[in-house]
C-alpha cells in the first residue's frame, strides 16, 4: 500500500514553508547576536575583529559578563521551564527526531536560545549554528501544529527543520539534507527524502539569492593533482586521531567543570578563562570563521596558526565544558582546517613543496576528515566541506580522507559528537511515523 505522505502535496508545501521560516530564523538569530555583541563591545560583525579592537581587560570583562548573564538565564530559566505543565520531554532536536516525535520543549528551547545569545555574543569559543538549528527545528514543529498536520507529517516536518537549519547556517543545502537523514534519523528514510530536500533547498536558496550569494568560505580554486591522493592517504588516519583526541579533550573539559553546581558561577569562570586567553590571542573568540577563511586563502603564517590552534582547542574545551549553550561543530571545522594547514607547512620543510601541494588543499581535506572523525558521519562531512568551500574538484581526496578518518575514529570506542545515529535510530516500524 502506498504511503499517502509520499504523494502529499500538503507536506511538500509545508516543507517549503519550513525552508522560508528557517531562513528568517537564522537571519534573525544572527541579528540578535550582533545586538548582544554591540551592547558588550561596541562593535558588530566578526567577533575576532571586535576582540582585536578592545583592550585586553575589556576582552576579559566581556567574556565574564556574557558568561555570568548566560548562566543566570539558564539557572532561573530552567526553573521556569520545569514549572511548565504538559511540557514535552525532549529538549534536543536530534533525540526527538531519532525517537520519531515532533515534541520539543517550548520553554527549554526559549531559555537555551536566550542563554546562547549571551554566550556567543560575548566571545565564547563555541558555534552559533547549533542553537540556530535547535530554533529552526522547534519553529518547524510549531508550524506543523499551526497547519494542523497529522502526527506523521509533523514528524517529517521536524526533520525538515533540521535540514533547513544546517543548510542555511553553512550555505550547504545538500549537506543539510544528508545531516538530517544520516545523523538525525540514522538512515535514509525513503518517505522523508522529498520534503527534506525541499526544505533545505528553499532555505538556502533564499539566503543565497537575497543575503549572501557565495559559499560560506570563499577561497581560490585549488587544482586537483596526483599529490592530492597521497595527501589524503596520509591525512586521513592522522585526522582520525585528531578527531578522537578532540572528543576526549571536550569530555575532560566537562568533567573539570562538573563539581561546580552553580550555573552562573560555572559559566562566569569559563568566561574568565577564555577571556584570559583572548587577552593574549583575540583569535580564540567565536566559532573561528574568520581564521578559517584566512587559512583557506593562505594569508596566515603557519607558526601563528599552530599557536592559535592550540589556544582555540583549549578555549573550546573551556566554553563547552562550562556548559555554554552552543555547538562545537564549527570549532571542529576550525581544528581540521588549521591542522591541515600546519601539517602542509611542516611537511614542506622536510619535502619539496611541489610534492606536498598547496597548504589550502590540505586544509580542505583535513577539514572534512576531522569532521568525519568527530561526527562519525562521513557522507555528511564530504558533502558539507565541498559545498562550504566550492572545491568540488577535490571530491576524490576528500572522500578518501573522510573514509580513512572514519575508520580510525570508530576503533577507539569514543562516543561521537551527536551520539551513535544507528543506536539512536528509529525502528523500521517507526519509520512509517516519520514518513
Amino acid at each position: 500500500m502506498r504511503s499517502p505522505v509520499l504523494f502529499s502535496a500538503r507536506l511538500w508545501f509545508s516543507a517549503a514553508l519550513v525552508g522560508c521560516t528557517s531562513a528568517a530564523a537564522v537571519m534573525g538569530f544572527r541579528a540578535l547576536i550582533d545586538l548582544v555583541e554591540f551592547a558588550l563591545t561596541g562593535h558588530r560583525g566578526s567577533l575576532v575583529a571586535a576582540a582585536r579592537a578592545l583592550a585586553p581587560w575589556h576582552r576579559v570583562a566581556t567574556c565574564v559578563a556574557g558568561g555570568l548573564i548566560a548562566g543566570l538565564v539558564l539557572e532561573y530559566g530552567q526553573r521556569w521551564a520545569a514549572a511548565g505543565r504538559g511540557s514535552a520531554k525532549h529538549i534536543d532536536y536530534i533525540d526527538a527526531a531519532r525517537e520519531g516525535t515532533s515534541e520539543l520543549n517550548d520553554r527549554t528551547t526559549l531559555v537555551r536560545s536566550v542563554s546562547s545569545l549571551f554566550s556567543v555574543g560575548s566571545g565564547a569559543s563555541i558555534g552559533r549554528e547549533g542553537p540556530m538549528v535547535q530554533l529552526t527545528a522547534w519553529l518547524a514543529t510549531k508550524l506543523g501544529r499551526w497547519l494542523a498536520l497529522p502526527a506523521a507529517e509533523c514528524n517529517a516536518i521536524l526533520v525538515c527543520g533540521i535540514a533547513a537549519g544546517i543548510g542555511t547556517a553553512y550555505h550547504a543545502p545538500a549537506a543539510g539534507a544528508v545531516f538530517a537523514l544520516e545523523l538525525a534519523l540514522g538512515y535514509f528514510a525513503r518517505h522523508a527524502i522529498a520534503p527534506v530536500l525541499i526544505a533545505a533547498s528553499t532555505a538556502c536558496g533564499l539566503i543565497y539569492w537575497l543575503v549572501e550569494p557565495h559559499p560560506l568560505y570563499v577561497m581560490p580554486e585549488v587544482a586537483l593533482q596526483p599529490v592530492s591522493i597521497a595527501a589524503a592517504l596520509v591525512l586521513g588516519p592522522i585526522c582520525g586521531g585528531i578527531g578522537w583526541s578532540l572528543l576526549r579533550l571536550l569530555e575532560l573539559g566537562r568533567r573539570a567543570f562538573a563539581p561546580i553546581h552553580s550555573l552562573p558561577l560555572r559559566l562566569a569562570l569559563g568566561g574568565l578563562l577564555v577571556g584570559g586567553l583572548s587577552a593574549v590571542l583575540p583569535e580564540v573568540w567565536g566559532n573561528g570563521y574568520s581564521v578559517v577563511s584566512n587559512v583557506l586563502q593562505g594569508q596566515l603564517a603557519w607558526n601563528f596558526v599552530f599557536v592559535v590552534l592550540l589556544a582555540k582547542v583549549l578555549a573550546t574545551m573551556i566554553s563547552s565544558g562550562s556548559g555554554a549553550i552552543g555547538g562545537v561543530f564549527t570549532p571542529t571545522l576550525f581544528v581540521g582546517a588549521t591542522s591541515g594547514y600546519v601539517l602542509a607547512h611542516a611537511a614542506s620543510n622536510w619535502i619539496a613543496p611541489e610534492y606536498i601541494g598547496a597548504p589550502s588543499l590540505l586544509a580542505v581535506i583535513a577539514m572534512g576528515a576531522v569532521l568525519a572523525s568527530v561526527t562519525q558521519a562521513p557522507l555528511m562531512a564530504i558533502v558539507m566541506v565541498l559545498e562550504m568551500t566550492g572545491q568540488f574538484q577535490l571530491v576524490v581526496p576528500v572522500m578518501l580522507a573522510c573514509g580513512l578518518a572514519f575508520a580510525v575514529s570508530t576503533q577507539f570506542g569514543t562516543r561521537p559528537l551527536y551520539g551513535n545515529p544507528i543506536e539512536g535510530a528509529i525502528s523500521p516500524r517507526k519509520e512509517q511515523q516519520i514518513a
